[in-house]
């Protein structure tokens, strides 16, 4: 299993500058490669192979006086470019035809110089090293690191990313064991089921609320003063770029407590249980609603992910459930259907059972027990049985018997 460990780079002037021409080396050859492929298909001719681009793009061009500054880097960057290239036609072609896991994915664009995000990768081929806790990468230099935490064991290659913030990083990519991991990780029986919301960040079927931190909220006075400050600079300015870099670093902030909390909680459910309910949540359809600023500020697909990974890593369990569950009308003691209620209707009690429910945690139960991760008595799996409709929900509404597919 890969894995990946960044750590803040603090790279020197003369490095930045070097890093700098790396950066716009890698993205002409991507370009370039773009262009080639792009003038083929205008032409109703083949694509040229990997192999063609990297004779004409990087050799070749290397010895003509408009291409000669391409030697002033590693050359395993400029190969590494072509591969990136060349896996974003391939990841293009896949949607085509239906074949790539995810979403689909557009044809390769033309990278900017003023792009947010710049980003070169180095393999073992390149001869880079750590030494006295420095990065040593070819043509570079020595770079300092902050180091976090220790390398499990040695990368198989390094990623150098500048981001909008103008912060430098170096990820490592590492080959690790999942069966190691999994004997470090406690052993335990127990199982959540975890209801996602706004209100809460998320409420656990055991009663456990946690409350959503809600960074962007409590950012915004800042970030709307930063922001009016950028709309009132001069564009092309030198004063406007450093408004624009007091913006970025400002989201930047944000953007790396809501992913510390996520990496906080989700470590901390995945080392407590060892299965975990979650429901499929419609993300991008909330996004277009009113609520599209909570619903990112939660960052609910970003948890989910980590809870994926962390899962298949350290050999838990962890279930989605489709979104058209009743989660919220299902009654968690008797299992007759309510109907649906307002989100302003916090609490309901069973028109049946007469239970009087939380309606997020009764919502995390039901999610635990569609999940098949509830227990009877005698320790044998829940699976939810049929659930009888009520007489004014039988064949009045015209609605098909069987929820259709996401």
């Amino acid at each position: 299993m890969q894995l990946r460990y960044a750590f803040r780079l603090y790279p020197d002037a003369a490095q930045q500058a070097a890093l700098a021409r790396a950066f716009g080396c890698a993205r002409v050859v991507f370009n370039d490669a773009v262009r080639a492929r792009e003038d083929a298909r205008k032409a109703r001719q083949p694509f040229p192979t990997a192999g063609q681009l990297s004779t004409c793009l990087i050799t070749e061009a290397k010895r003509t006086p408009e291409r000669a500054w391409l030697g002033e880097v590693s050359a395993v960057v400029l190969q590494q470019s072509l591969r990136d290239a060349e896996k974003a036609y391939r990841n293009f072609f896949a949607s085509i035809k239906g074949t790539r896991k995810g979403p689909r994915m557009g044809p390769p664009r033309f990278k900017s110089r003023k792009d947010a995000r710049q980003s070169i990768r180095f393999t073992a081929n390149a001869r880079w090293n750590i030494t006295g806790g420095r990065l040593n990468l070819p043509k570079i230099g020595a770079v300092k690191v902050k180091w976090s935490r220790t390398l499990p064991t040695t990368p198989s290659s390094v990623t150098v990313v500048k981001d909008a913030a103008g912060r430098y990083f170096a990820s490592f990519v590492i080959d690790t064991d999942p069966a190691a991991d999994q004997a470090r990780m406690l052993e335990t029986d127990r199982t959540i089921g975890i209801d996602l919301g706004l209100t809460h960040f998320a409420v656990l079927s055991d009663g456990t609320k946690i409350d959503s931190p809600r960074f962007l909220r409590r950012a915004e006075k800042k970030l709307k003063k930063a922001q009016r400050e950028l709309s009132r600079k001069q564009k092309g300015s030198r004063n406007r770029a450093k408004a624009r870099l007091k913006v970025a670093r400002a989201h930047a902030k944000v953007a790396d407590a809501r992913r510390e909390f996520h990496h906080q909680l989700s470590t901390k459910l995945i080392s407590e249980n060892q299965g975990i309910g979650v429901e499929d949540l419609p993300v991008a359809g909330l996004a277009r609603t009113k609520l599209a600023k909570s619903v990112h500020d939660a960052g609910w697909s970003a948890f989910l992910s980590m809870l994926e990974y962390k899962a298949a890593r350290y050999g838990r369990t962890l279930v989605r459930i489709r979104r058209f569950e009743p989660t919220s009308q299902t009654c968690s003691t008797c299992g007759v259907k309510d109907g649906p209620k307002p989100l302003n209707v916090r609490e309901w009690t069973c028109s049946t059972c007469g239970t009087v429910h939380d309606r997020d945690h009764n919502a995390a139960i039901n999610v635990k027990t569609a999940a098949g991760l509830a227990v009877s008595a005698c320790g044998a799996p829940v699976r939810p049985g049929a659930i009888p409709a009520q007489r004014e929900e039988t064949g009045s509404h015209g609605f098909p018997t069987e929820p259709r597919a996401a």
